[in-house]
């Protein structure tokens, strides 16, 4: 195997467990046994994400992915970042003002 092309498998299949694990874990939030359990999953959720992106910058940085699936991937990436900072912060606000 060249080298090029295990780095191109290490980096893809990285991206590939790091952004399935984020719907990995909103769907094990959907069931939590409670409000800090959902938070913690939405949490892990978006670490997930973070990690997502650093894949996708590699894969860039490495001519692995062209410029415009990049721009693509990392636009729906941001996305689903804010959309999970809005859940775990409205998530914690609204466990901060239940006590």
């Amino acid at each position: 195997m060249k080298l090029r092309s295990k780095n191109e498998f290490t980096l893809s299949n990285q991206l590939v467990r790091s952004a399935t694990s984020i719907g990995a874990n909103i769907t094990e939030a959907q069931y939590a046994q409670s409000r800090k359990d959902f938070i913690n999953k939405m949490s892990i959720a978006l670490k997930e994400a973070n990690e997502t992106e650093y894949w996708l910058k590699l894969l860039s940085k490495s001519d692995i992915i062209e410029e415009i699936e990049y721009e693509n991937y990392i636009k729906e990436c941001l996305e689903i970042k804010m959309i999970l900072i809005s859940i775990v912060k409205s998530s914690k606000d609204s466990l901060i003002h239940r006590r």
